[in-house]
């Protein structure tokens, strides 16, 4: 199976935080996400993605993903495709990363270590748009 765990007291419940900045919706996770959980997650992100905004998932509060976390994540970048926008995941955990490697998921959803990486990613890939 698939999945990435941290120390076990940084396990808990999944908690998601949404914010509407200028330009971008940042969707702050943090907690286990799993099958029991990832309702609630893919739920959120693709209701965000229909507003057509670039979305930055910060996962650096997960403490554990397994594939149905991974699988919302890519569900939710297809989706944001579809509305004319985009998910980038901020994640500078190296289980995590490691996992978006193993799996390929980091091909379909690019991933940065902060905010401000991010967001360089979103200005190259609009002037890549405009040419």
């Amino acid at each position: 199976m698939l999945a990435a765990r941290s120390a076990p007291n940084e396990a808990g419940a999944l908690t998601v935080r949404v914010r509407h900045e200028p330009g971008y919706i940042l969707v702050t996770v943090a907690g286990e996400v799993d099958f029991a959980s990832v309702t609630g997650l893919r739920e959120r992100l693709f209701a965000l993605t229909a507003t057509g905004r670039p979305l930055l998932a910060d996962l650096d509060r997960v403490s554990f993903i397994d594939a149905a976390g991974l699988g919302a994540l890519a569900g939710a970048a297809r989706q944001a495709t579809a509305h004319g926008a985009c998910l980038r995941v901020l994640c500078a955990r190296p289980r995590i990363r490691r996992l978006f490697r193993l799996t390929g998921l980091d091909q379909t959803v690019p991933s940065a270590n902060t905010v401000d990486e991010a967001l360089e990613m979103l200005e190259s890939a609009a002037k890549a748009e405009a040419v």
